[in-house]
């Protein structure tokens, strides 16, 4: 492979670690939405901290403990950064989608007490799309290494678009699911709890709260059409890749609620998010220079990149807590 001038050495994982590592992912599911969010209600800013503390604190148990025990001797320190790296980016990427979260439950007037029960659903739904375009993804590398240029290429052009163009507006009613749905399946006009389908006239109906899952769903597939590059920009490995991404999407819904009032603060993280995606794409792209001075060695320095990745987000939240405030602005209206 043409990016493979690194000193990473190759994992040989067997299909019982896969198979564990799924089976583990479904399990603590399966109490998530079986027994500690059983019943409906709102998510506090309390609860939330403490959950994306577990969820944190179980990523960064899998990088230096379960890991090395599941793929004995072949799990070095370079696989742990690795990981710690592509699970930074893939949270900090998850940043962007939670505003735009937000505005889908704005938009829809979901409860508080039933956002948590579509963001469930929305990310068991996003860990099967993520997963397979990974293993779509890793397959395209492994058959057509020059495929690694055009992630970065393409990495490139969306950071400097997110850079200049300002944030999209929500619109269901131009997402081709949803008016698809919409034909296929009547629509109530009310809520019926915590349901996603309901009889009308004794035909099956869809709830609002479906229009909004499906919403979720498309809009989180948009996302990983950026994210899953990236990634890929930062190890070929497809373990690698699937487990950092798995425990950045398990963590999305305690970020979520933790998040959400405060991102509005967070004015440059998006030009942090941006210049993110820019220097993967860069660092993607000069493996074709050939005579690089050694600064710009990436691939044999994973310190290096993690650091640089940190620095950027890290400046970017600085800046943003240090920027003015506008005052709100008086209008006429109510």
């Amino acid at each position: 492979m043409i990016i493979a001038a690194s000193n990473e050495a190759a994992l040989t994982i067997s299909p019982i670690n896969w198979v564990w590592f799924v089976g583990a992912v479904l399990v603590f599911l399966a109490l998530d939405l079986g027994v500690f969010h059983r019943k409906a209600h709102a998510i506090g800013f309390r609860e939330a901290l403490i959950w994306t503390a577990i969820w944190f604190s179980m990523a960064m148990a899998f990088a230096f403990w379960l890991a090395p025990m599941m793929v004995g001797n072949q799990w070095g320190a370079d696989h742990t950064k690795l990981f710690i790296t592509g699970y930074v980016v893939e949270l900090s990427l998850s940043m962007d989608n939670v505003f735009v979260i937000a505005l889908i439950f704005s938009y829809f007037r979901v409860p508080l007490e039933y956002q948590h029960r579509v963001l469930f659903w929305g990310i068991l739904g996003a860990l099967v799309m993520r997963g397979a375009m990974i293993f779509g993804g890793a397959g395209l590398i492994h058959q057509f290494d020059w495929i690694l240029y055009v992630f970065g290429a393409f990495l490139l052009f969306s950071g400097i678009k997110m850079l200049f163009v300002g944030d999209e507006e929500v619109e269901p009613e131009k997402n081709i699911v949803i008016r698809l749905a919409r034909r296929i399946y009547p629509v109530t006009t009310q809520f019926v709890g915590q349901r996603f389908f309901t009889q009308l006239e004794g035909c099956r109906a869809l709830t609002p709260l479906a229009l909004c899952l499906i919403m979720v769903e498309t809009t989180d597939l948009i996302f990983a059409v950026d994210s899953i590059p990236a990634i890929f920009g930062i190890t070929t490995e497809p373990f690698i890749v699937f487990t950092s991404n798995v425990f950045a999407i398990l963590g999305l819904r305690s970020l979520y609620f933790l998040l959400v009032g405060l991102l509005r603060h967070f004015c440059y993280l998006k030009y942090g998010l941006a210049l993110v995606l820019v220097f993967i794409g860069f660092k993607m792209l000069i493996v074709l220079w050939g005579g690089r001075p050694e600064w710009l060695n990436f691939e044999d320095n994973h310190n290096r990149v993690l650091i640089i990745v940190a620095a950027l987000l890290g400046l970017s939240i600085a800046a943003s807590l240090f920027a003015p405030k506008k005052e709100p602005e008086e209008t006429g209206g109510t």
